[in-house]
């Protein structure tokens, strides 16, 4: 891989798609040199002979579209992009276009120092001399003119690359009166526009965000006259819509669609909801969207609750979700405000929480309105429920976007395709198991099976999707199972089920038998011994071979009979000098509470300021678009069973096996207190109350638990650390290959870098498998170097399970590159 690659894509912690994105362009590169002299045609015919499906750059300039699905990260990959040209010295100066005035300032936003998104952070050269940003706002003070003439021969010295951001109106728009935009009219301080400026440039990359906006006649001349020597296209949608039928690109040179992302897990989970048995017919219009209103809000609430849950459970920031309404008109939105701000409307408690976005705003209020929806993942926001008017396109990235409210006439397809683009960002960066977490939900209850069906087609964004960026033969993916050296030696290729080149430990069947449940009863009892060369202690070794014989005679009867050639006691000796010889040992390390130790549960005031719960009337029903998981919101219709409502939720924790009731009866009571009194100072009576608890009993005892946890506290006189456990079998690799993949020598180079991952590797003397695969060319340059390395004994990729390093609670599993030992 590229040094350049290598570093950038480390720097910027880039996620798999956007990793593959940028070595495509270092091969674009290597293969092309982008220049304004450049020949069009035969750049055209060297890229396509790569990569087969740029079948034409569609702009009088090399223009290359790499779609990426929307929430895989295209800014970030914009960052990555300039980085790379800078560092490998194609360009220095790059013109960054927007499609609308909400990405222009997005794009300021993310590529200016110090703020949460920065596409720079890591990038050592950008550190000390931080890019220059010129905008449409700044370039008439001449900021971005390099005064200099030597600079444009001398390009890579040592000061500020140049960075333009700009909006397209910026300079495709004309103006009244017929004259040119401003960028093109004439500029006092360098004798031309500063628009004539940059088409002078001999090393301008123009990078297009949301490419698929760009391509009118006026916006296609305009960008041509900028005379780019290269074009990078980012979009999540790359077609034009024409007479209501898709014309697809013709220079998509690598795409990463929503299918693979939803099967990937960098986006939320699309799900239709609806109420079970539910019978359009049995509502007027006006009911039916106070119905999908009303349930909308219940699992809002029941999100908000899940995600407190999650971040209090596993020490993470704690996520405020809103709710997104879709309304027809300004009419309809205005009407809907009004509707929510009612004390019918679950007590009144949504007044001063619900926002209305549409054209209509004007002045103070559309400038409120506007800074509220920039700010709604702010905890401190208010805002819990956005209605809104067809305002909301691309450049509006949230990550706690969790409920759409539909309310606007339209198809299926429609709903799917568009309604979910804007909710599907991720607030930790990767799904984390939990449903209501990893879950975008879209409350449609008179299109619910419409929208399954649209869903399970095969054309369906949640269904279809390749990733072009080679000619790749549409192969069948088959397991491969890889035995480690110590099975295919030691057992062969009848037990192992995989044939083996390497010479077999026993000849006999038989004393492969005795082989295989030596194996058995060592993993069984054996691996808590620190070290596994403490096998081969005299003592052990005689009651290994008791074990094997006793074993063996349970399967066999009599032994002697069933094996009279067969010497257990050598067996067994060879095969754990073979085990010890062909394993790495793994230590257990924990730390553990010495001397006097006293735990327990200090005192402190529920935060229940989260929970909004409403009274449940029949059942929500939650479906999955893509795994098909089905979700049930439950009904509260069950008879009381305790006196005090306490007595439910304490009842509930004392089933935690971190709660004694004798020593914790006065906390929890005081908390399941506040829970309830919390409950009843916005429900409107006990039999809400009542609703509520039995409806969400589970979850807010899960959430007084998770808040008991964070005030937990043990003492002890000391710590010390033990080592309990030192080793561990060595299983079977499970692996996925394209059918018929053949193993191919690690030592060969690698032509089609990107496609690594779906490769098998052997010839190894050193590694405790046969074959391996590998994530990447790095890693099998690392085996090169592990095998060539003197001091190197033995190492291998290990598999999940191995080394059982857990973190975030227990929930999720380091899993190490390589283990070696020297």
């Amino acid at each position: 891989m590229n040094q350049h690659v290598n570093a950038i894509a480390n720097r910027l912690s880039l996620r798999q798609p956007q990793r593959d994105a940028l070595e495509i362009l270092d091969r674009v590169c290597k293969i092309i040199k982008p220049d304004k002299e450049s020949d069009l045609k035969q750049a055209l015919e060297i890229i396509r002979s790569e990569f087969p499906t740029v079948s034409d750059f569609e702009r009088g300039f090399p223009s290359l579209c790499f779609a990426l699905a929307t929430g895989v990260g295209k800014t970030r990959l914009m960052g990555a992009f300039i980085a790379y040209l800078y560092r490998s010295k194609k360009s220095r100066h790059f013109f960054v276009l927007a499609p609308n005035l909400t990405i222009y300032n997005k794009l300021i936003a993310d590529f200016t120092p110090g703020t949460r998104k920065y596409v720079f952070q890591g990038i050592s050269e950008f550190a000390f001399d931080t890019p220059e940003i010129i905008t449409g706002d700044n370039y008439e003070s001449g900021i971005g003119i390099r005064n200099e003439a030597r600079l444009q021969k001398q390009m890579f010295d040592t000061s500020a690359i140049h960075i333009n951001i700009f909006n397209i109106s910026k300079i495709n728009s004309e103006v009244r009166g017929d004259k040119a935009p401003r960028i093109k009219r004439l500029s006092e301080y360098i004798g031309e526009s500063y628009f004539e400026y940059l088409s002078k440039l001999d090393d301008l990359v123009l990078l297009m965000d949301e490419s698929h906006r760009y391509r009118a006649s006026a916006g296609v001349r305009a960008i041509n006259d900028l005379k780019p020597i290269l074009g990078l296209e980012l979009t999540a949608t790359p077609q034009v819509e024409k007479a209501g039928k898709a014309d697809p690109f013709k220079n998509v040179i690598y795409s990463y669609p929503l299918s693979n992302a939803l099967n990937d897990g960098f986006v939320k989970e699309p799900a239709v909801a609806t109420r079970e048995n539910f019978d359009a017919k049995n509502y007027e219009q006006d009911a039916l969207e106070r119905l999908k209103l009303e349930d909308g809000v219940r699992i809002h609430e029941e999100t908000k609750v899940q995600l407190e849950l999650y971040a209090r459970e596993n020490d993470k920031p704690i996520v405020k979700p809103f709710m997104l309404v879709v309304a027809q008109d300004t009419v309809h939105a205005d009407s809907l405000l009004k509707i929510m701000h009612e004390v019918t409307f679950f007590e009144g408690n949504y007044k001063g929480k619900v926002i209305t976005v549409h054209s209509n705003l004007r002045g103070d209020e559309k400038d409120e309105t506007v800074q509220q929806l920039l700010t709604v993942e702010d905890p401190a926001n208010p805002t819990e429920i956005v209605i809104h008017v067809n305002m909301l396109k691309e450049g509006w990235d949230v990550t706690n976007l969790y409920t759409i409210v539909p309310l606007r006439t339209a198809n299926s397809r429609t709903l799917v395709e568009q309604s979910i683009g804007r909710g599907l960002r991720l607030p930790y960066g990767k799904r984390v198991g939990v449903p209501a977490v990893d879950r975008l939900t879209i409350v449609s209850h008179d299109k619910f099976q419409e929208i399954i069906d649209q869903a399970n087609r095969p054309d369906s964004i949640i269904r279809t999707g390749i990733v072009i960026g080679k000619d790749i033969p549409d192969k069948k993916s088959a397991l491969v199972i890889i035995p480690s050296s110590l099975e295919s030696r030691i057992l062969g290729p009848e037990t192992t089920g995989t044939p083996s080149t390497q010479k077999l430990l026993f000849d006999k069947p038989e004393e492969r038998q005795v082989a295989q449940e030596t194996l058995a009863v060592i993993h069984r009892e054996y691996e808590k011994l620190r070290r596994s060369a403490d096998l081969k202690d005299e003592t052990i070794q005689k009651e290994l071979a008791a074990k094997v014989t006793t074993a063996l005679t349970n399967k066999f009867g009599m032994l002697p009979v069933a094996m009279p050639d067969v010497d257990v006691a050598k067996v067994v000796k060879e095969t754990t000098d073979h085990y010890v010889e062909m394993s790495i040992d793994i230590p257990r390390i924990f730390v553990v509470p010495t001397g006097e130790v006293t735990s327990g549960y200090v005192d402190f005031d529920l935060d229940a300021s989260r929970v909004h719960y409403q009274p449940v009337d029949n059942q929500i029903l939650i479906q999955h678009l893509h795994d098909h998981d089905r979700y049930r919101l439950n009904t509260a219709s069950r008879i009381a069973t305790e006196e005090r409502f306490e007595d439910y939720l304490v009842s509930g924790l004392v089933d935690f096996d971190d709660i004694s009731y004798d020593d914790h009866s006065e906390i929890l009571y005081k908390l399941a207190g506040q829970c309830v009194a919390h409950l009843r100072s916005y429900l409107k009576d006990d039999d809400a109350v009542f609703n509520v608890l039995m409806a969400h009993r589970k979850e807010l005892v899960r959430l007084i638990h998770a808040q008991m946890q964070e005030h937990f506290e043990e003492h002890a006189t000391s710590y010390e650390a033990k080592v309990n456990k030192g080793f561990v079998t060595l299983r079977s690799l499970n692996y996925t290959a394209a059918a018929g993949e053949k193993a191919r020598p690690f030592r060969t180079p690698v032509d089609e870098k990107q496609l690594i991952r779906g490769m098998l590797f052997d010839g190894f003397a050193k590694c405790l498998y046969a074959s391996q695969k590998f994530d990447s060319d790095s890693e099998r340059r690392l085996s090169v170097v592990l095998e060539n390395d003197k001091s190197v004994l033995k190492w291998f990729k290990p598999p999940k399970g191995v080394f059982q390093i857990l973190y975030n609670r227990n929930d999720d599993e380091y899993i190490p590159d390589f283990v070696a030992e020297t």
